[in-house]
């Protein structure tokens, strides 16, 4: 077991919730997804709320899927840099910074 096998166990048991269910991969690459292409702080609150619409109903899979295209296509000039309108350093190299 990992410590994020740990992790997870222990949260999902607090919760209540089955260890088994927690897609722990899909979830890192949504959060690194929306980290790099929208902001960092936009991560967690993306994924909390991939969380609460699976929890009314909507399919894993899906709403990760739809969140992750979602920061795909987020415009560059509004993200990444962690304020709007800021560009990204990842989209300007410090040659052309």
């Amino acid at each position: 077991m990992t410590s994020m096998d740990d992790w997870v166990t222990a949260v999902c048991t607090e919760l209540g919730l089955d260890p088994a269910q927690v897609p722990v991969p899909a979830v890192l690459d949504l959060t690194r997804d929306v980290a790099h292409q929208v902001l960092r702080p936009g991560a967690p609150v993306a994924a909390y709320l991939v969380g609460v619409a699976v929890g009314g109903g909507a399919e894993p899979t899906a709403a990760t899927a739809r969140v992750q295209q979602l920061a795909a296509d987020w415009p560059v000039e509004l993200g990444a840099a962690g304020e709007p309108g800021t560009p990204s350093d990842e989209a300007h190299p410090p040659s052309q910074r």
